[in-house]
């Protein structure tokens, strides 16, 4: 209870002394996604960020530090647009009095550079003091923040997708080029509810299905109306159970670099059960399966960004059938992001997943992507292709700061 209120005054305090940020910015943090001229995109993903872990003591040095990693990799990679991909905040020591402030750093770093950007929510992000809904109504405040709730009912908040258009295209005269696809994977625990014995009531961490279904609707429609099917991505906070199948199968580090150091990792459906509620009994209750197979069954479905797992940074191809899962696989890559917040467990060295998108490559199902370190070194540099996980790469050394 006393750090409850300590919490509470010592971030009302710095609320009170922080200047409101400019919710207004130009054009171009404004106007439709788009290619440059050349026909390039890049995407820089920061995940589990863990903003606002215990205000009453370490917390403010590490968000400091965290603010830092995202300006410097901001700095030098130069991304068209960023997408924080869940676990903004570490909602057990955050509450509604504080949030706002607390999102206020995490997008001021995109702010100063006037870069538009995207979240999905994590299950940090979801607590009983803290709502998701609250955390997207202070994204709106800026026009840079493309975040959006597309799904409507109690399914999460980030559920929504976003085209990106050729430099010469709007939305009125022409087909995207690609398509942004986010899933809002909850998990936490429901704002302000308790059961009848006292205890937080446990929210659902899985991509449900009524999401899933709109998302098979809405691409089906956006097909037919441009005749064609549209190279797509995914993100999603918590990784769908494919992820650790492959995982079990083995990461080869020369082949599917990066580190893999939660293992085995944890996923969607985790700690429920099949009959949907969340008992100690139970590891995996399997309800991220209708996901999984919408992600496989999409045509241009290339990837499925997660982060969730602080020591993971490896993409895998996952292709046919893979030991204990139902849902066979068509090529779609697993890829992890890298950790990039000061809070949270885990010590490994702070960066971001860098995409680098070209027309030309899309349209061939290629993605070139890297992580970029907060020490400014550069590894893990991969080109999802057809032959991604045969052909051979250096291995992404283990380092912790």
């Amino acid at each position: 209870m006393f750090s409850f209120w300590v919490s509470v005054a010592f971030w009302a305090g710095l609320s009170s002394q922080v200047p409101l940020l400019e919710t207004r910015q130009n054009d171009k943090a404004s106007r439709p996604l788009q290619f440059s001229s050349d026909g390039n995109f890049k995407i820089a993903i920061f995940e589990d960020l863990h903003f606002g872990e215990n205000a009453w003591s370490f917390g403010p040095a590490q968000d400091k530090k965290t603010v830092k990693v995202m300006s410097d990799v901001l700095d030098k990679a130069k991304p068209d647009f960023v997408v924080l991909n869940g676990d903004l905040i570490t909602g057990e020591n955050a509450f509604l009095e504080n949030a706002s402030f607390v999102l206020d750093q995490i997008v001021q770093p995109m702010l100063d550079r006037n870069l538009p950007w995207s979240s999905t929510y994590g299950n940090h992000d979801y607590q009983f003091n803290l709502s998701g809904s609250d955390i997207l109504a202070r994204e709106g405040k800026w026009v840079n923040s493309r975040t959006q709730k597309m799904v409507s009912g109690d399914v999460g908040v980030s559920n929504y997708y976003l085209p990106v258009y050729a430099s010469d295209c709007t939305k009125d005269s022409c087909a995207p080029e690609l398509l942004l696809w986010f899933f809002d994977s909850r998990g936490g625990f429901k704002y302000l509810q308790k059961d009848s014995s006292g205890n937080q009531v446990g929210n659902p961490n899985w991509v449900d299905e009524s999401v899933v279904s709109w998302f098979k609707s809405t691409n089906s429609d956006l097909v037919n109306k441009h005749k064609k099917n549209i190279t797509s991505l995914a993100f999603v906070h918590i990784p769908p159970d494919a992820s650790r199948a492959v995982q079990a199968k083995g990461i080869d580090p020369a082949k599917e670099p990066g580190i893999n150091q939660d293992n085995p990792l944890s996923r969607q459906s985790e700690g429920w059960c099949s009959d949907g509620t969340n008992k100690d009994t139970c590891s995996y209750g399997g309800q991220d399966k209708a996901f999984m197979q919408a992600v496989t069954a999409t045509p241009g479905m290339l990837a499925v960004f997660s982060g969730h797992d602080h020591g993971n940074s490896w993409c895998y191809k996952w292709s046919g059938a893979v030991n204990g899962l139902s849902v066979e696989g068509t090529g779609v890559n697993l890829c992890f992001g890298q950790r990039s917040g000061y809070g949270g467990y885990g010590n490994w060295i702070r960066g971001s997943r860098q995409l680098f998108l070209t027309r030309d490559n899309l349209s061939k199902g290629v993605v070139d992507t890297s992580i970029r370190l907060e020490s400014g070194d550069v590894v893990g540099s991969v080109t999802l292709n057809s032959t991604y996980g045969q052909d051979q790469y250096p291995v992404t050394p283990d380092q912790r700061t």
